[in-house]
């Protein structure tokens, strides 16, 4: 009985923790002691890897969860909170990229707004690949982004397109898609 009281534990503990940072820090009015808006951005990708499964093959042979920012690079050193941390056994390598075509050696993707006019080429490029897609531009979850992020009474959102993440072979929790505002599959 007590061992299955601290597997509960420890299968709602990470859930609790991403729920705390949600409702906690996601207040973007400028304060001294809230954190910026792109910090909180990245505590939010990071915990949406826990809550994410890639196909078995994508991570064989790979020691580290790759990911990639690409267009101009709206977290600046907010971002490096997250670099080298252990998520699933991984360590996550941020990296940016300047060409669509070095997309396939990441499991994430930030496409920052700078690249608005080449969202249809980036997403026809990577279609075949199993790459978890983040943006934070009005429209993209609609184009066919996976998850997109959105202010909405001065607090910090996201949007999860389950078309997308289904065509890209990538499951999400229940867990979290219940914290989403949910685009594609039974929304239309």
């Amino acid at each position: 009985m007590g061992n299955h009281l601290y597997k509960k534990i420890f299968y709602i503990l990470p859930l609790i923790l991403f729920c705390t940072t949600f409702f906690i820090c996601q207040d973007v009015l400028p304060q001294r002691s809230k954190p910026k808006e792109y910090q909180v951005k990245a505590a939010f990708i990071y915990n949406f890897v826990k809550f994410i499964e890639w196909p078995d093959e994508l991570f064989k042979d790979s020691t580290t969860v790759t990911f990639c920012i690409i267009g101009d690079d709206p977290f600046v050193s907010e971002i490096d909170t997250i670099q080298g941390q252990s998520v699933k056994g991984k360590v996550l390598e941020v990296t940016r990229i300047n060409s669509i075509d070095k997309a396939k050696n990441c499991h994430l993707l930030f496409i920052s707004s700078s690249e608005r006019k080449n969202i249809t080429y980036i997403l026809k490029e990577i279609k075949n690949l199993s790459v978890l897609t983040i943006g934070d531009t009005e429209g993209f979850a609609q184009q066919g982004v996976i998850i997109n992020f959105f202010i909405e009474e001065n607090k910090i959102r996201f949007e999860i397109n389950t078309d997308a993440a289904n065509c890209a072979k990538i499951q999400i929790s229940s867990k979290l898609l219940k914290l989403a505002r949910i685009v594609g599959e039974g929304t239309k």
